[in-house]
C-alpha cells in the first residue's frame, strides 16, 4: 500500500428512523398523504389537486399539534411515513373552524350543491370539521392519522410510529385515542387489530369504522 494512502471504512447504509416532524417535511408528508388517501391507495386519479387531501388529513395536525407529529425518515432525510394526531379532538375542531378554514376558503370555497366528484366530496369534509365530534367517543379524546408509502409497509415501521404517538399522548395525560377508518380498507383494519385497537360502536357511522385503544403501551 502506498505510504500516504488512507484506509477508509466503507460508509454504513442509512437506517430508517422515527423523528419529530419538521416544517421541511411538509411536501413529503403531503405526497405520502396523497399516495395513500384513497382507501389506503393512491388518490391522484380521483383528486388531481395535490394540496387538497393533505389540507384535511395531515397539515392541520402538524400546525396545531406539532409535538404529536412524527415521521419515518428513510435514513437520508426524506419522510416516507408519518403519524399525526391531536390530544383533544374538541379543541382541534374549534381551531380548525376558527383559523384553518379561513386560510383555505379562497382556494376551496364552501360547496353550495351536493358533491358530484371525489374532490367536491373532500372539500365538503374540509368545511365540516364538526363531523369529527362523534357521540360515543368522549372516552377517547385524542385521534390520529397514520400513513406509510407502500414500500415501507409491512416492515414494523407502522407499529413503531404508532407506539411513538401513543407514548407522546400518554405523557400528556391523554387516556385513550380513536381513529376513523374506511370500512372497506381491510388491510388497515388488520393492522389496527394487531396493534390492540378495538371497534367502538357509534350511531350512524356511515362508511367509517371507529376504533380506539388506551395510550399505554406496556
Amino acid at each position: 500500500m502506498p505510504p500516504h494512502e488512507e484506509v477508509r471504512t466503507p460508509p454504513t447504509d442509512p437506517r430508517p428512523a422515527i423523528r419529530a416532524y419538521h416544517p421541511t417535511d411538509r411536501d413529503a408528508v403531503a405526497d405520502i398523504c396523497v399516495r395513500t388517501a384513497h382507501n389506503g391507495g393512491d388518490s391522484r386519479a380521483l383528486c388531481p389537486d395535490p394540496r387538497l387531501m393533505p389540507s384535511i388529513f395531515a397539515e392541520p395536525y402538524c400546525r396545531f399539534d406539532p409535538d404529536l407529529a412524527f415521521v419515518l425518515d428513510d435514513g437520508a432525510g426524506r419522510a416516507v411515513g408519518y403519524v399525526v394526531g391531536t390530544a383533544d379532538t374538541e379543541r382541534f375542531v374549534k381551531d380548525f373552524r376558527r383559523t384553518w378554514i379561513p386560510r383555505l376558503a379562497d382556494r376551496y370555497p364552501e360547496p353550495t350543491a351536493p358533491p358530484r366528484t371525489f374532490s367536491e366530496e373532500m372539500i365538503g369534509l374540509l368545511h365540516r370539521p364538526e363531523r369529527m365530534l362523534v357521540p360515543g367517543l368522549a372516552a377517547y379524546p385524542a385521534h390520529l392519522h397514520i400513513d406509510l408509502l407502500p414500500p415501507w409497509q409491512g416492515r414494523g415501521h407502522g407499529r413503531r410510529l404508532m407506539h411513538t404517538l401513543l407514548n407522546a399522548l400518554h405523557a400528556q395525560g391523554v387516556p385513550a385515542v380513536h381513529l376513523g377508518m374506511v370500512t372497506v380498507n381491510t388491510a388497515a383494519r388488520a393492522f389496527y387489530d394487531r396493534l390492540g385497537f378495538h371497534e367502538i360502536p357509534v350511531a350512524d357511522p356511515g362508511p367509517l369504522t371507529y376504533l380506539g385503544r388506551a395510550t399505554t403501551t406496556d
